[in-house]
């Protein structure tokens, strides 16, 4: 069954890192009910939900992603690139502990789920601010045994690789292609972003369905021309923390 691991957002979101936009007053009680709805988005597609408890002293503790990667073999457990932040892989560690085996990236590698694209057995492993070199050499070693395929991608306009592009389905990427390296992507098609919308490459895609931020129209347009089936949300008190659609669950299966 698709299982996703989310989490409430702290009440000390406001307070949450940024690096590529600037601060604006963020309203809590409309970031959580934003919150709450993507939850019930999820349920409403056939998700199991498992919703974890807030985090008061972890103000980006909601980005349930970051700390973890969870495979269909084992999950990898990662020092996230901000130290402010790494106390959150303690209760992502315990959620995911009854259903994979964990492994662990060890410092000074540092590595963030934001960063890991996953299609088929190839692993597209953004390069960026948060994400070392020497954590994607530690991910490589890792899942060598399961025959997974790591490829470096640096970023270079956005926080993670997943601000920048993410995997619809049916070989099609919808990508910000000025903001990383595109020559790992070859054979892949193409739907680009609006040029007015740079930051809506990051979406969900969960069956036959795409889960995309309302606040991106345009781009939707691009997407729905092309035939996806599009459920949008409104995230937008969210965004101002950086937030995307992929950040806030960690989806694996769980046999039935």
């Amino acid at each position: 069954m698709l299982t996703a691991i989310t989490r409430a957002v702290s009440p000390a979101f406001v307070n949450c890192v940024l690096s590529f936009i600037d601060r604006q007053p963020i309203d809590l009680k409309i970031a959580q009910a934003q919150h709450r709805s993507y939850e019930t988005l999820l349920e409403t597609l056939g998700v199991k939900v498992i919703s974890l408890p807030a985090e008061p002293d972890l103000p980006d503790s909601m980005f349930v992603e970051d700390p973890a990667i969870v495979l269909d073999e084992l999950a990898v457990i990662m020092p996230l690139g901000t130290e402010s932040r790494r106390r959150e892989a303690e209760s992502i560690s315990r959620a995911i502990t009854p259903y994979r085996h964990l492994v662990h990236i060890k410092l000074p590698g540092t590595m963030e789920g934001g960063d890991i694209l996953r299609v088929g057995r190839v692993i597209y492993a953004g390069l960026s601010r948060r994400t070392s070199e020497e954590g994607i050499r530690q991910l490589r070693a890792l899942l060598k045994p399961y025959d997974y395929e790591v490829l470096a991608v640096p970023v270079i306009g956005c926080l993670h690789l997943k601000s920048a592009v993410t995997f619809l389905g049916r070989n099609t990427l919808l990508a910000n292609r000025a903001w990383f390296d595109v020559s790992p992507f070859a054979g892949y098609q193409w739907i680009d972003v609006a040029a007015d919308e740079p930051h809506a490459a990051n979406a969900l895609a969960i069956a036959d369905q795409i889960v995309f931020a309302a606040s991106f129209p345009r781009t939707r347009t691009a997407m729905e021309a092309r035939d996806f089936s599009i459920v949008s949300v409104d995230i937008s008190e969210l965004q101002k923390a950086e937030s995307g659609l992929t950040c806030s669950s960690l989806l694996f299966d769980i046999p039935s």
